[in-house]
């Protein structure tokens, strides 16, 4: 398989749609997922091509678990989580549907199940979530 030039993720590092940016370094960059399932519910992805991890470099791998944790200890932080679910897909048998890498980071709070898939998020409430992660990733810095 080979990688798509035009997946949404291209797209929105290529500046062409837009997306609610939670932090970015050289190499990774992390958005809102437009369909949350659980308040916070952030996607981090390389900015070099990669369609998934099984065509990813160590390097590549490496910056983004590196961008996970950052992010999830500042979700945990501004939604008082106890937990983070961190979700992975690889091909369409393995569920995934945007084929450049990426990793679903969701705040989890115990009691809590995770909405189902496919549902639009309000874009104020992702804004305002948005806001909340950056604001912890300010004051961990």
């Amino acid at each position: 398989m080979t990688y798509e030039e035009n997946n949404i993720f291209a797209k929105i590092l290529r500046g062409e749609l837009p997306s609610e940016q939670v932090y970015e370094d050289d190499q990774t960059l992390v958005i809102m997922d437009i369909m949350p399932r659980a308040d916070g519910h952030m996607l981090v992805i390389p900015k070099s091509p990669a369609r998934n991890m099984l065509d990813a470099t160590n390097d590549q791998l490496a910056a983004c678990l590196a961008t996970v944790q950052v992010v999830s200890k500042a979700a945990q932080q501004a939604f008082n989580a106890q937990g983070i679910t961190l979700q992975q897909f690889n091909e369409a048998a393995g569920g995934q549907e945007v084929f450049h890498l990426h990793f679903h980071v969701l705040p989890r709070k115990d009691g809590e199940k995770l909405r189902p898939p496919g549902k639009m998020g309000d874009s104020a409430v992702i804004s305002a979530n948005a806001e909340k992660i950056r604001a912890a990733l300010s004051k961990n810095r």
